[in-house]
């Protein structure tokens, strides 16, 4: 009976592991690039103003791999190493906080708490390219 026991409470731990305790394999192609293109896009592309500023573009993975011109925004398995987090959680210096306004008084949209979860998640997983 205590090996009965014990062969399903392996089992079942078995299965919370492999399932990755229930946590949803996150896609670059279908979850991240739909939020950074429509709340990134505009201004971190070739011809935006962020873009010139940091070199960060977000147009493909490759992109948004390669970080901006000073250095990588991303350590795949780490959100908490990645500056791309720091800045869309806004903990960082508000001036470079991400997403700007570039209306005049006009305060920007900052990206939902499920974005954040989503971006958040796609990195502790490993930043794959899937």
């Amino acid at each position: 009976m205590i090996g009965l026991k014990l062969a399903t409470a392996s089992a079942i731990s078995l299965s919370f592991l492999s399932a990755g305790c229930g946590q949803k394999q996150v896609s670059f192609k279908s979850d991240i690039q739909p939020i950074l293109a429509a709340r990134c896009a505009s201004c971190h592309a070739p011809g935006g103003q962020g873009y010139a500023a940091s070199g960060f573009s977000v147009v493909s993975y490759q992109s948004v791999m390669k970080g901006t011109k000073y250095a990588e925004v991303i350590v795949p398995g780490s959100s908490l190493d990645s500056t791309l987090v720091r800045l869309i959680r806004h903990r960082a210096d508000p001036s470079i906080a991400m997403p700007k306004s570039h209306d005049a008084g006009k305060p920007s949209e900052w990206l939902t708490r499920d974005q954040i979860r989503l971006i958040t998640a796609w990195i502790d997983q490993g930043a794959r390219n899937n």
